[in-house]
């Protein structure tokens, strides 16, 4: 792969970071504003669905369902949008949307030796030491006193990481079998229908759907930037998980957790100790060392018409 690839695989990274940054508050606010975790992922799969939809009619493409491509779909669904984000937006609840973008820095960290069992990356000591950088900068967050606001939050912080361990079982689960032969905008176009599908009767039976109206507020337009941008991010991530890896895609978490802090404090006025300074320099060395030192070669196909999620 020449540099010039290489770069616009670090560029669609970082855009990448900044647009998942963006999403925690958001989040934040929508929660803020009574949205519950169900309601607001079925109003986050629909705007994807339509937003995918419209391009997908232009494109004049025609969606395959045989047996590889709809269990790809349900198994992006669920992995990747229903379970993690019911769970961190439940999370966002207790705890600041800066916290949470850096537990978010967790993904690599969970990635590697899921990357290891599914033989997606060789072991590569530089490659851990980056990882157990990047802890080490969460954990300055997570254990001092002094980081958390109140102590009490602690108890968010195990529903917060099932996010970063859903995703990182996402991407390799898509390095592995591969999307089926389809393009990224088909893949996550069936994968927000089913899972719109899906979370409408569970939000409706849980009492937490709710339909925005208007005339809009705050967190009705900070469902809707989320749900855009949240269609966005996925499209690029699958695509860039498919070119350049699970492990590298995986780095996306520090790119999220400085972004995240930055909007979060911008838009929310959160601040933070001093602590999380000293977790930004840690993670900021984490993401050096894992950097591939050669030039990114991008792996073969693996999906066909059959390929599925499954093991």
């Amino acid at each position: 792969m020449t540099r010039q690839e290489q770069a616009m695989l670090t560029s669609a990274l970082i855009l990448l970071g900044a647009l998942w940054g963006l999403m925690q508050p958001m989040v934040k606010t929508a929660v803020n504003g009574g949205y519950q975790p169900l309601g607001m992922v079925f109003v986050q799969m629909l705007v994807a669905t339509v937003l995918l939809g419209a391009i997908q009619v232009r494109r004049l493409g025609r969606l395959p369902f045989s047996k590889g491509p709809v269990a790809i779909w349900i198994m992006l669904a669920f992995v990747g949008t229903i379970l993690p984000n019911s769970a961190s937006y439940e999370a966002l609840k207790s705890i600041p949307a800066g916290i949470y973008a850096v537990l978010i820095a967790t993904i690599p960290m969970m990635s590697f030796p899921i990357a290891l069992a599914f033989r997606n990356e060789t072991f590569s000591a530089r490659r851990l030491l980056g990882l157990l950088a990047g802890l080490a900068g969460v954990a300055c967050i997570v254990l001092p006193d002094a980081s958390l606001p109140e102590r009490a939050m602690l108890a968010a912080i195990p529903l917060a990481l099932i996010a970063p361990f859903c995703y990182a079982l996402e991407g390799n689960l898509v390095a592995r079998f591969g999307t089926a032969g389809m393009d990224a905008i088909q893949v996550m176009f069936g994968a927000s229908a089913i899972g719109a599908a899906i979370s409408l009767p569970l939000a409706i039976k849980t009492g937490q759907l709710i339909i925005p109206a208007a005339p809009f507020t705050a967190p009705d337009y900070a469902l809707f930037v989320a749900s855009a941008i949240h269609a966005f991010v996925y499209v690029v991530y699958v695509w860039l998980v498919g070119r350049a890896g699970p492990l590298f895609a995986a780095q996306v978490s520090y790119w999220v957790t400085g972004f995240g802090v930055l909007w979060s404090m911008l838009l929310l006025g959160e601040r933070y100790s001093g602590w999380i300074w000293i977790a930004i320099v840690f993670m900021a060395l984490g993401l050096s060392l894992v950097q591939p030192r050669r030039p990114i070669a991008a792996p073969p196909p693996t999906g066909d018409s059959e390929a599925t999620p499954t093991a």
